[in-house]
This record gives structure tokens, sequence and C-alpha cells, in this order.
């Protein structure tokens, strides 16, 4: 039934929340409103506008006002992919979760679970179009129907290019459209290549997929250049990786050999700082020495091999940059028989092939091409420079071009037809990850606006028997996966999310060991002009944690994340080394108001100005001669993009390598402004991070490596459990008694890697608002969790350790989790003159929020400096147009947890909704609390289980057990204010004779 005109002027003008917020209302008013805008989205979805508003009186039988609901699904975009829960409240998706029934790509990270942010983008594609005008489905299908059928009378392809898709059902689907129109072909284009590594697997081991590395029985892992807990690969191995890393007599080491600063080099146990080349000549070099018994020239090299040799199977090698490293590590894997090497399990989330994808740029110039369907990747923008001008020319050139994208972007404003696809949230599909196991995606609300899924699409323009996508995949799986899987019906794996195939065999063709691909590399060596290599740069293209390949360059939560790293937010920056900084007198600097500023340079390959006035960033451990540079930037589309300065990397990805050689860069007259939350690079002499090395945690006792720091009273030295202000008797003896729960929280510091999952999750849960570029420039950020990251020099001996003029050649790194320590006795307590901030019964420091007046005295009081206060009501602010500007973007915010308003000061409440709501649920069946039922938001999305909560209260509680350890400290413990979260002190594994000189 067609609007009358009348009905959608009015509602193209209407903003409930925007016009509620102009005048002066009850909070009855408050709260009607804001009940109808949330049920018309809700009820809204696939029917058009809303004309009518629904009383939310007659409920559906799967909502509970109150009550939350959880999905099993599976997350996936151009980059990521995971086996997810979704959490939802009255029909609106607030939270992304793990789904522990799945045994591979069960965790969240930071990208996955602020992928829920952008489903609520105000500047997601609304309607079809075509010619750049509003159309309707209708006129699309027929219009793209006509095309078809002219294209199937002629000789001209019909191309689909889309990032690597591992759906079973889309396949199928794809070769049931083919039936009809034969001269079609899928080709992967994935804007961060895994291509080299599917090469190398596929050459080595004759399967096309990534290798399974299980390191559950391996004791040395040594990397060159793969930042396997960053995204080397596309399964997190953070998870198997510190399961390896308890301080134990077999605790697996680590050794790093790369060129940028990376989280994976961070945890290492000892770390190798060089440039791209020499890396690859070390491992030909340990190649040789191991598979051919070549003596190794290079005596770390030589250090190495030995140690290799010495674990045998024991060990993992793991390598990144072009197909020879990879296959150089597989080979030597095979060689020493690793145990981490399975060949019954692979990793199929990737399907780049580069071979494929240049033969669809040659077809694409000579005009072979009839009609280009785009899904899901933006290649005028990820492509390099030398082609994406070529590529933009030769695509308007084609007949019939569709674009399948959520959003606008540089790709779908030159084609043709849009057909905006919904969020994965609103999706049917799914997805074969890994060997023998598949994941199932489903809609966790109906689509908000007029978008379409792509297979609905295929299934549509190739007339087949099923009416929808969602029938093809139900019968899909009813026929070819459930017979064979774990599981007895469609609801029942859509229950768990995934499926198991019963009775899987062993899939590798070729992996016994090759002698001729041995001999292959007996006589390689790498040749360099020396000459060159001083003077010109090597530059490692990588991944932030924040943005990945860019896909999500329009999430705020992202932006605003920092840099494991460099703690930098809103941009990317040239990576660079301090001695070769100082040789081209490039400078990083703090200004007076508190910002980190810097010099900018024009990046120039082959006499060729690729990027201009870019930022520098001096990094320690940064190899000499090489640069860093983050993909993900520099687009210019969307409100964020007017914020974000950042260039784009893929201009210089020249045959989609991540390292370039023969850079140089030349200093212009610009200085840039870095939004940076950590100005300060040491502990400054104190005992913050306490950190151990594994033969010293095994032999001596508890006092040399956990020594706990005592006070200074009249009476001498004391514990500071000894003393206490609040006891006027001093009676520091009597144990005070606690009843109820009380909540403890503790951080494993050598599980922690500093990912940075656990600060999305706090901004998902409690509605932490983001700030923008301009206000981190001014340390005004609102992270309620930070993770500080502290370096310090490797010699122990050395009386300036902590200088940060010693930090810059090859510093060890840690990092140390802060958020409210929820101190028993409080310094922000004592001091708040209306109290608003106070102690409750289980031990958690909680906020008055409408008592606080914003005096600021409990943060000036707070020795951690975990406080914020809202200099600005960041909600229904134009300055501040994030997610909680717009009445869409509210529909993430938690309706248990309330937004605070500007001069109110906020902090971790250790979720107090979600331990209130597990209580709730106890009492109400009448039965005890488990132990695991207590999480807080952090410790469910930590990858690697670093953060536990629970009741101390409970002994038997895990919370309990990691308080006894004995590498449990507590955080400025001496000042006597008794916090209620611990820390268990970092233990790394350097005590190898062989290699403990290695520099």
């Amino acid at each position: 039934m067609k609007s009358n005109k009348k009905n959608n002027k009015i509602l193209d003008n209407y903003n409930p929340i925007k016009d509620l917020f102009q005048e002066k209302t009850s909070r009855r008013d408050f709260l009607k409103w804001v009940g109808f805008s949330t049920a018309s989205v809700t009820l809204s979805a696939c029917k058009g506008p809303v004309v009518k508003s629904i009383p939310y009186v007659v409920k559906p039988e799967n909502i509970t006002p109150g009550i939350p609901n959880y999905y099993a699904s599976t997350m996936i975009d151009s980059f990521d992919i995971g086996s997810v829960l979704v959490k939802t409240r009255e029909g609106r998706p607030i939270k992304i979760e793990p789904n522990f029934s799945s045994e591979f790509f069960n965790t969240t990270s930071a990208r996955i679970q602020s992928s829920l942010l952008s489903l609520y983008d105000e500047e997601r594609l609304k309607n079809p179009s075509l010619k750049g005008k509003k159309s309707s489905w209708k006129e699309i299908d027929n219009y793209i129907i006509q095309n078809l059928k002219y294209l199937s009378k002629t000789k001209k392809d019909i191309i689909f290019l889309s990032s690597s898709f591992p759906s079973f059902s889309t396949k199928k689907l794809i070769q049931d459209f083919k039936k009809k129109y034969p001269r079609t072909k899928w080709i992967t284009y994935d804007p961060i290549s895994y291509s080299k590594a599917l090469d190398a697997s596929e050459e080595i081991f004759g399967i096309r997929g990534f290798p399974f590395f299980d390191l559950n029985k391996s004791e040395l892992i040594v990397s060159f250049d793969a930042d396997f807990l960053g995204d080397w690969s596309p399964e997190n191995m953070a998870k198997f990786y510190v399961f390896k890393r308890n301080p134990e007599k077999n605790m697996m080491q680590h050794i790093q050999i790369e060129s940028n600063m990376t989280i994976t080099g961070a945890n290492a146990d000892i770390r190798l700082s060089r440039k791209p080349s020499e890396i690859k000549q070390m491992l030909i070099e340990i190649f040789q020495n191991i598979c051919l018994g070549k003596q190794p020239k290079d005596k770390n090299a030589e250090k190495v091999a030995s140690l290799i040799n010495k674990m045998g199977s024991k060990s993992v090698i793991l390598a990144d940059g072009d197909q020879e490293s990879y296959e150089l590590s597989f080979l030597i894997n095979q060689k020493i028989n690793s145990h981490a090497l399975k060949n019954d399990k692979y990793i199929f989330s990737k399907e780049s092939n580069d071979n494929k994808f240049n033969n669809f740029l040659k077809d694409l110039e000579n005009e072979n091409v009839g009609g280009l369907f785009i899904h899901n990747v933006n290649p005028i923008y990820s492509l390099p420079l030398s082609i994406y001008e070529k590529v933009k020319k030769f695509i308007k050139k084609i007949p019939l071009t569709v674009s399948f994208s959520m959003s606008k972007d540089e790709t779908n404003e030159i084609m043709d037809v849009s057909a905006p696809i919904p969020h994965w949230l609103e999706s049917w599909g799914d997805t074969y990850p890994v060997t023998n196991v598949y994941t199932l995606i489903q809609p966790t609300i109906q689509c908000i606006f007029n978008t379409r899924q792509f297979q609905d699409s295929l299934v549509i323009w190739s007339e087949i028997q099923e009416k929808n996508y969602y029938e093809y995949l139900k019968k899909t799986w009813e026929k070819n996966i459930i017979p064979k899987s774990n599981v007895s019906s469609f609801n029942e794996a859509l229950f768990h999310g995934l499926v198991k195939i019963k009775n899987h065999k062993l899939i590798s063709k070729n992996f016994s060991i090759n002698q001729k691909k041995i001999n292959k590399y007996g006589k390689k060596i790498v040749n360099h002009n020396q000459k060159k290599i001083k003077k010109n740069f090597e530059l490692r293209l990588y991944t932030k944690i924040s943005m990945g390949d860019g896909h999500q360059y329009n999430n705020p939560w992202l932006q605003e994340l920092p840099d494991p790293i460099t703690r930098t937010t809103w941009d990317n920056y040239l990576t660079i080394s301090y001695s070769d900084a100082n040789k081209m007198e490039l400078k990083n600097w703090n200004s007076g108001d508190g910002s980190l500023n810097g010099n900018c340079v024009d990046l120039i390959k082959n006499n060729k100005k690729i990027i201009q006035n870019i930022p520098v960033f001096i990094q320690p451990g940064q190899a000499l001669g090489s640069l860093g540079l983050a993909f993900g930037y520099g687009q210019k589309k969307g409100k964020l993009s007017k914020i974000v300065h950042g260039k784009n990397a893929y201009r210089i990805y020249e045959n989609f390598f991540i390292i370039q050689d023969n850079i140089e860069i030349k200093k212009v007259n610009r200085i840039h402004k870095f939004s940076c939350v950590q100005l300060h690079h040491t502990m400054v002499g104190r005992n913050l991070v306490k950190e151990t090395d594994l033969d010293i945690f095994l032999n001596k006792p508890k006092e040399i490596w956990n020594e706990k720091e005592k006070v200074s009273t009249h009476k001498g030295m004391l514990f500071p459990e000894e003393i206490s202000i609040w006891n006027p008797n001093n009676n520091h003896k009597k144990k005070e008694k606690k009843n109820g729960h009380h909540f403890n929280l503790s951080i494993d510091l050598n599980a922690c890697i500093g990912c940075g999952a656990c600060i999305i999750a706090c901004h998902s849960e409690n509605n932490v608002p983001v700030v923008g570029k301009e206000e981190i420039e001014k340390s005004r950020d609102m992270h309620w969790l930070r993770i500080d990251r502290y370096y310090f020099s490797d010699d122990p001996s050395s009386e300036t350790k902590n200088n940060e003029n010693n930090i810059y050649e090859n510093p060890k790194v840690t990092f140390q989790p802060i958020m409210c320590q929820h101190c028993d006795h409080a310094p922000c307590e004592t001091v708040c003159p209306v109290g608003a901030t106070s102690h409750g019964e289980q031990g958690q420091n909680m906020m008055a929020y409408n008592r606080c007046v914003g005096t600021r005295y409990c943060a000036n009081n707070c020795p951690y400096k975990v406080r914020r206060f809202n200099w600005f009501n960041y909600v229904n602010n134009q300055k501040f147009d994030f997610n909680m500007n717009n009445s869409l973007g509210k529909m993430i915010l938690n309706p248990d947890v309330v937004v605070r308003t500007r001069g109110v000061m906020e902090k971790c409440s250790l979720c107090i909704q979600r331990t209130q709501y597990v209580i709730g649920i106890a009492k109400k069946e009448n039965r005890k609390i488990q132990d695991e039922e207590f999480e807080t938001a952090c410790s469910v999305s930590c990858p690697t289980k670093a953060i536990t909560f629970g009741d101390i209260n409970d002994p038997t509680s895990l919370i309990s057990k990691k308080i006894k350890n004995p590498r449990s400290y507590k955080l400025l413990d001496f000042i006597g204010i008794r916090p209620n979260v611990s820390y268990q002190l970092k233990i790394r594994n350097k005590n190898k004779n062989e290699i403990e000189k290695m520099k």
C-alpha cells in the first residue's frame, strides 16, 4: 500500500528523540517518547515507514521487557569472522559476546564487538537506487534481469567480485545462478590479501587453506615478522598461545624477529629488531641449517637454529611476508615434525587469490566484462595507486554495474545500480570457516531500512524454486549438512550457532616432506644492493587492532580505541626508529596543552610521491632502516572522514605485498597534532608492573620476585594490612567479617596481550560516550578502562633502565589494564562533599550520579586516575555527532545503565547491573549462584581470560584461588587503601643459555 505524500513529508522531518530534547517535557513524556522510538524501529522492520505507533501492550512471546534474549550467530565482514552470542533487549541487539559452544573463532575482538554499532549507523544506505536516483526493488529487478538476459546472448562475462565469503549455501546458489547465466564467474578480492599464504599452503600441503597451528604441545615458538597475536592468522591465536604461557617448567618460550613493534613482539620473551630483508635472510639461513645442514653466517640465526634443533617437534616456526617466507616456515615445521602443524585441520575463512584477480583486471582492460556485481568490497579505495585509476575508468565502461554495500563508498558512487544490503545482524547465512565446522548466521532484528540480502537478489534473478534465501539456506542444510553433522535438525543448529561434521578424514595430500621443495631453497641467497639499502627505507604495512582493513572506518568506537603500542587514536602515521628520525631531524614533542605533536613527511617510491603530509611517530623498537604504516585509513566517505585525517596505505600496496622497498621520505613544513592518551613511556622507577624471569620464579622464594611493600610508620615499617586510619582502636589483626557477596577482580599480566577487546566491551555495556579527536588531544578521554603500556630497558643492571632516552633501541614492553580498583578504604569517598561516591556492601565503589555536583575532588584524590569527568553533554550535542546524537544510534544503549550528563564524574562500576541481575535470577529460581555466573563485560570478552571476576566470600571460587596465588599483588597497596582489584605478575621465559645474549 502506498503512503500519501503528506504522510511522507511528515515522516521525513520527524525525529521523536531530537524533537523531544528541544522542548520542555515531563519525565512521563520522556519515557513515553523513548518507548515509542524504540518500538518503532523494532516493529517497523521491512514494512516501510512508520505511519502508526504500536503500543507495547501485547508483547511477542519471546520477549519479556527487562529480560535479555541471546541469539547464536556468526559475525563476518571483509576481514573478520567470529562465532558470537548477540544480546538483545526488547528486540534491539545491544551487545556482542563470545559463543563458547564453538571450539574455533570463539573470541570477540574489538572489531567484532564494534560491528554492532555499525547496525545503528544513520549513514547506512536506506533504499535501492538506479543511475543515482532513488528506486524500488521491483524496478531494480526488472532492470537487472533485462540486462542479464541480454548479456547471456553475448560473449561477455558476468563477474561477481567479493571479499572472502566462505558460505556453503551461497556458493551453491552461485552455481544455480550460473546454470541460468553460464558465463558467470566468482572472483575473490580481499583488500588485505592472504593469497601468498594460501599459495604457499597449496604448494607445500596441496590444500588451499590457512594451516591451523595447535600450540597445545609446543614449547618454543619462533616468529619471523608474523604478528600472530594480531591479524596474521584468520583465527585468533592468542587464546592458544596464552594457554601455553602458564609459568610452569614447560612454559612455552617465544622468540620474535620483527621490524615494527607489534603486540606479538611486546609479549615475546626475546625480541630481535630487524628490517624485513634481514628477517628474510635470517629465515633462509635457519632453513638451510635445519633442512640441509649448512652453517649460518649470522650468529643469532645460528643460536635460533640450534635451539630449534634441540627442541625438535616441540618447536613451531611462523613467518609472514612473501610466498617464499611462508613456504620456508612450512618446510621447517615439516622437517622437525612440529606437533603444532596439523594435517587434518585448515582454516578456510580466507579465499584470496591474486592470480585470479589479476586475470580479472586483464579482462577488464580487454573489455571482456559485461556485468560487474561488487559485493562487500571497495576496490576504488583499496587498490594500489598503479591500477586504481585504470580500474575506475574500466568500470565506467561496463554495461551493467551493481553494488551490494551497506554504506556509501568510493566504489558504489560510480556504479549504475546500488542494491543496499542489510547488516549481518539483520541477515541469514552460513560459513565454512575451518575443517569440518559449519556455522550459521541468523537475524536478531528485522531490517531497519529498505535493504535486501545479496543472496535474496540472486534467488530472484536466477528464478529458482525457493521463494527467498532463508528457504534456500534451510533446504540446503537439511539436505547436505545436517545428515552428516552432530545435530538432528536445522533449528538445533540455529540454537548452537554451528555444527560439526562427524567421521572426518585426513585431508592434506602432501603432508610428508618433499625433498625437491627443500632443495629448491638450497642455494637461495638474498642479494641486495647494500648502498641502496643504507640510503632507502623498507616499508612494512600492517593492520591496527582497531581498524583492520578499514571496513568499519565510520565506526567511532574503533576510531577512539587507543592503539596498544603507540596509544594514539583517530589517526595512522609513519612509524620510524629514533636513530633514523634523528638523522632526518624528525621529532615528536609534547606541547603546552598536553598533546603530542610531530613532524610530517612525504612518502616517495621510485621517485614518485605516493602519500603526502603523513605524520611521523618515533616508535621504540622500530628496526633501523624500516618504516611502518597502518591500513584502513584515508577514506573520503562518511561523516567521520571530516574528523579523521589518516592516509591511505593501500595506495602503496603494490602487488598486494606488505613489504615495499626502495622507499624515501622527505620532511615537509607541516606539524601534526596526535590524539594520544598516554604521553609517558616508562614507570619512572615505580614498581607498577611486576615482572620476573621463569628461572627465578621457579627456584627462588616469593620474597625475592614478589616482594611485599611496607609502609613507614611511627611504629616502624609495617605491612599495609597492619594499619588502618578507619579503626581508632588500631585493632588491625581482627578480621573484618563480610556477609553476602564480596566481589574482586584479578588480572593476569602473563595472559593480558593488550588487545583492547575489554575496552570496547566496557563501552558497549556501560554506555560510555565517544568524545572525538579534539577532546582526546586535551586528555579528556572517557574510557572507563585503559591499558597502560610501559617500555623498559632489557638490561636489568642498567642504572637508567627507566630513563626514556634508553628505551628506543629494543625495549621490553608490558601492558597493564587499569580500571577503578574499588578500594575498601577508598580515598575518593572521604573527600566527596556531597556523598556521591560511597562503598557498597559487596565491595564495589559506587557512584550516585544524581548527587554528583562535579567538584572533581574524587578524581584529584584517586591514585589510579581512573575517574572521568563529563566536560560536556555528549548526548544530543551537535559538537559530538556520534551515535548518541541521533535516535537510531541511541538504540544501542543498554537500558540497565543510566546515560550520564554534563558535570558528573563516572568510572568503572564492576558492572554492578550484571551482578545484581545474576543475584536476582538465582533468588527467583531459589538456588545457589554458580561461580562462573558472575562476569563483568571485560572478563567475558577477554580472549585470553586474563581477567577473572567473582565472589571472594566463596572459598571455592576461581577468584579466591587467584587472590591466594603467590604471583598475586595489589597495585599501590602500600598506600593502605585496600583495593579489590589484584594483579598477577608477569613472567618471561628467557632461561635458555643459547639465546641469553641475543641482540
